[in-house]
């Protein structure tokens, strides 16, 4: 088992930043790839960025604005968000995929291991 605790979510004016933060524990050694995920109120969740071993993906709305980042020595994976805007407003929550991946890192249903999620909250 991995257990997943989010930090790092608030409150930011349009154009400002926040910086996410995951820490794993358990299982970690069994993590191919590590990921966060968002969902606005009423709408679906949604793929944000991932990290893999030594690869990084991003949906294109937040490319060249967000940075995901991962510390394998101290098990952490962090998301830099920086020119955010209120439609970057949602919960974040960090994900992990076993030892192997079973589908498309881009879907939620591939990852074993979920976050509670923090909420970030961009004012426009």
């Amino acid at each position: 088992q991995v257990r997943l605790v989010e930090s790092g979510g608030g409150m930011a004016q349009t154009g400002g930043s926040l910086r996410l933060s995951c820490a794993a524990s358990g299982r970690t050694f069994d993590m191919s790839i590590m990921a966060w995920f968002r969902q606005a109120s009423g709408k679906d969740r949604e793929f944000v960025a991932a990290v893999g071993r030594g690869n990084t993906y991003y949906r294109d709305s937040v490319k060249d604005r967000f940075t995901i980042s991962r510390d394998n020595a101290k098990n952490t994976v962090d998301l830099q968000m920086n020119s955010l805007k209120p439609e970057d407003t949602a919960v974040y929550h960090c994900a992990a995929a076993g030892p192997s991946l079973r589908g498309s890192r881009y879907s939620q249903n591939t990852y074993d291991y979920w976050g509670q999620g923090t909420q970030v909250t961009v004012a426009s």
